[in-house]
């Protein structure tokens, strides 16, 4: 399918009130020829001729055919908006699916200005061109061709002389029109770079001004800015070129009407009212040849935005739905990694990953930064498909199973908090938007969330601002822990959920989390070994590899990685295996007793 069959499909939902509003533009159009012919009948008949008797008819005849081509054109814009809307608005939601059903490596490989483009800018320029280009196309011909038979029918002469601009005008158009399709992509590649910097700046200023780098983010913008006004202009320099050719075209007819045909006049071979006739008949020639231009400017603007819509939309998720999937409503959590590898273009991020858990448990992940951890589940929440091995849930392999029931059974506390521009109960009752409010309670106080929630403004009813502006790191984590312990899902994963949270805290949430895990099986990931030292089994990964698991106990004989990092954080090995000791002056919290 080509892009203008992909337009070609919303578009011809219209069609017939597409083709209805022609007819009307067509109507229009003939309606035209009324008021030239009607004053030269006036300055024939009733001026020279003086047979006064018939103005008062055709003051009527001039009334009535103006109002009814003003009632036609009135009418015909309407159904052409309307349709432009209702075809945009299935565009649009169509464009919308779609990017929702992308996956990462979409979103990986686009840039949220580009994408913001297409729903826009590039939208904006397809109502445009069916609400107002197709019509103008269609209606600028038509009188250009009605006004050259009545011409003719008024003098051939005449008409023969004004015929010869057509050929200079088509070729205008035509050159035109291969010259600035390279000039609108241009522009549109520019105007979703200076949209990519605009949304990046506004939605990170806070880094730019804690960095002071007002100046560095104002330079950047202007050199974007520049680039567009540099396309923009050169755009501008087709149309400097093509415009006066236009301009010049339609002032030539005019020239052409009254140096020949007033010489006619003259020589009395045409009368005044025929002169007067064509002088009518002027505008509907000398409109559509200003028009060209601009409406060839139009077409390419259309076009170019279709294409980069469609280009972008052509693409096809890598995650797709299997074709007889497996639809379970809730899992038992049994979750199996089989020689599992996962690669990123021709590198390797997880390498020979095994692993079983039994339904009910919780499984703590540590290692240091970048070793794949998140990676490890996104994999699970299938984001990412294996490179090779399996994973399996219930005994059934994740790529039989149904994405929304997969997903719709995993509870996740991401690493990267994003909350919506809403309430805060908004935000925790995202996973189950008509849950009751006690039960959006009940998950703020497992969160250790419900008293600082109460000591806000508006309670519950408080406005999270976009990405959660005005709260702390550690609220943050708390809300997004609610909204997964809300969904009450079998599979829970909680991505270093409790890093910017105290460890009395850090203490409260798990001895809550406790209860739950019983009934659900958890994934843990974290750099605290508090926050996992009580998991039914522990992996250490490192580069990619699981190099240690097991209980915390047995993980502590090995004297591994993992011991490494307890000793780093907790000071004395031999009171730390005790389960009862002080924090040292080198951890996270000074004075702080921790009971294993």
């Amino acid at each position: 399918m080509t892009a203008m069959r992909w337009f070609y499909s919303f578009l011809k939902k219209y069609q017939g009130r597409l083709i209805f509003g022609l007819f009307l533009v067509a109507l229009s159009s003939v309606i035209s020829i009324v008021n030239p012919h009607i004053s030269g009948i006036i300055v024939d008949d009733i001026i020279n001729g003086g047979n006064r008797e018939i103005l008062p008819l055709m003051m009527i005849i001039m009334f009535a055919a103006n109002l009814l081509r003003a009632v036609l054109r009135y009418w015909l814009q309407i159904i052409f908006e309307t349709s432009s809307q209702g075809m945009l608005y299935s565009i649009r939601d169509y464009v919308f699916r779609k990017f929702m059903a992308q996956d990462f490596t979409f979103y990986n490989n686009n840039r949220t200005g580009d994408l913001m483009s297409r729903q826009t800018g590039d939208m904006d320029a397809i109502r445009h061109f069916v609400s107002y280009v197709i019509y103008s196309i269609f209606e600028n011909i038509l009188l250009f061709l009605i006004a050259l038979v009545m011409i003719f029918i008024v003098d051939w002469r005449m008409a023969l002389c004004m015929i010869v601009v057509l050929p200079l005008t088509a070729f205008a158009t035509a050159d035109q029109l291969k010259v600035v399709k390279p000039a609108f992509f241009n522009i549109r590649q520019h105007f979703s770079s200076l949209n990519t910097s605009v949304q990046e700046n506004i939605s990170g200023n806070r880094v730019v001004k804690a960095f002071a780098k007002e100046d560095f983010e104002i330079e950047k913008f202007n050199k974007e800015n520049d680039e567009y006004r540099d396309a923009e202009l050169a755009a501008a320099d087709i149309w400097k070129k093509y415009v006066p050719i236009f301009e010049f075209l339609a002032n030539a007819l005019t020239i052409i009407l009254y140096l020949v045909g007033g010489i006619m006049v003259v020589k009395g071979s045409m009368s005044l009212g025929n002169m007067v006739t064509i002088s009518g008949y002027l505008w509907m020639l000398n409109n559509p040849l200003r028009q060209a231009g601009w409406l060839a400017n139009d077409y390419q603007r259309f076009v170019t935005s279709v294409e980069k819509i469609y280009t972008t939309i052509i693409v096809e998720p890598n995650i797709v739905q299997p074709e007889h999937a497996v639809v379970k409503e809730r899992f038992d959590g049994d979750i199996e990694f089989s020689h599992v590898n996962y690669k990123v273009n021709g590198k390797v991020v997880l390498k020979d990953i095994n692993f079983h858990v039994k339904p009910g448990q919780t499984v703590g992940i540590i290692g240091a930064t970048g070793a794949g951890k998140t990676t490890l589940m996104n994999l699970l929440c299938r984001f990412y498909d294996v490179s090779d091995g399996e994973i399996k849930i219930d005994g059934i392999n994740l790529k039989e199973l149904d994405l929304y029931s997969l997903r719709d059974n995993i509870g996740m506390a991401m690493q990267d908090v994003f909350l919506f521009s809403d309430t805060v109960e908004g935000n925790i009752a995202y996973s189950r938007p008509n849950c009751s409010f006690d039960e959006v309670v009940a998950a703020a106080k497992i969160a250790n969330a419900h008293d600082f929630i109460m000591k806000m403004s508006d309670g519950y009813d408080t406005i999270v601002g976009e990405r959660g502006v005005g709260l702390s790191g550690g609220q943050k984590q708390r809300i997004s822990l609610a909204r997964a312990l809300l969904k009450n899902p079998s599979i829970i994963i909680l991505d270093d959920t409790t890093s910017a949270v105290d460890l009395e805290t850090e203490t409260q949430i798990q001895n809550e989390l406790a209860s739950m895990q019983k009934r659900q099986t958890a994934f843990i990931i974290a750099h605290r070994i508090s926050s996992i030292k009580d998991a039914d089994q522990i992996l250490v990964l490192q580069d990619g590899q699981i190099v240690e698991s097991g209980t915390h106990e047995e993980l502590l004989e090995k004297k591994g990685y993992y011991a490494t990092v307890f000793h780093h954080q907790y000071g004395d090995f031999e009171a730390m295996r005790k389960g009862d000791f002080i924090l040292q002056p080198n951890s996270r919290k000074e004075g702080v007793k921790i009971h294993g």
